[in-house]
């Protein structure tokens, strides 16, 4: 009897927990909004409140988003349907500081949110940090939340697209066992571990 009551009883806690997820979720998407519009990012809030609309848009709450300002924003061309690819290209699947990103070594790749899109990292004393082809001139806009933010000088662009059965592969190798590519001189790096 009491293994019945357990079987009827798991799918309701399980329900319970995945509610409580979601509303930790928001609670951490709302924080990171909140901190953007301090900081006059309200482009880069609007897209994320369309974009959270959106069933399974977001679905994880470590993230790094880097944001281009209004006036870069406004000169994108993103149309509806491509608001979460715009998004997720221009975040990092875990959270990380500026003081974290600066431990990475130039030249570093590291995935987007969009499987087939990888972010170079350069840190030069003259230019300061790039990502691809933009400039972190706003760090640590968010920090009130485990959803990190950079502001950035425009949008991110991409030139070094890899095929997605590439990615994934990329993405699912072991930590210490990345190759480097013969013909390039770039180092693939893993994104550290949360602290």
């Amino acid at each position: 009897m009491a293994a019945l009551w357990f079987v009827l009883l798991l799918p309701l806690f399980t329900v319970g927990e995945s509610q409580l997820t979601n509303a930790l979720n928001q609670t951490d998407l709302q924080a990171a909004m909140a901190d953007m519009r301090a900081r006059s990012y309200h482009g880069f809030v609007i897209l994320l409140k369309i974009l959270n609309s959106m069933p399974n848009s977001l679905q994880k709450t470590d993230l790094t988003f880097f944001m281009p300002n209004d006036d870069k924003l406004s000169q994108s061309s993103i149309t509806p349907d491509r608001i979460q690819n715009f998004i997720l290209s221009h975040s990092i699947p875990t959270s990380l500081i500026l003081n974290q990103l600066l431990h990475f070594p130039n030249g570093s790749l590291v995935p987007s949110g969009v499987p087939n899109r990888m972010i170079s990292i350069t840190n030069t004393r003259r230019s300061g940090m790039l990502l691809n082809n933009a400039r972190i001139v706003a760090p640590n806009v968010c920090l009130s939340s485990s959803i990190k933010c950079h502001g950035i000088s425009a949008a991110i662009e991409f030139d070094n697209i890899i095929p997605h059965h590439q990615a994934s592969a990329f993405k699912d190798r072991p930590q210490n066992n990345i190759p480097k590519p013969a013909a390039r001189s770039v180092k693939y790096m893993n994104m550290p571990p949360n602290k």
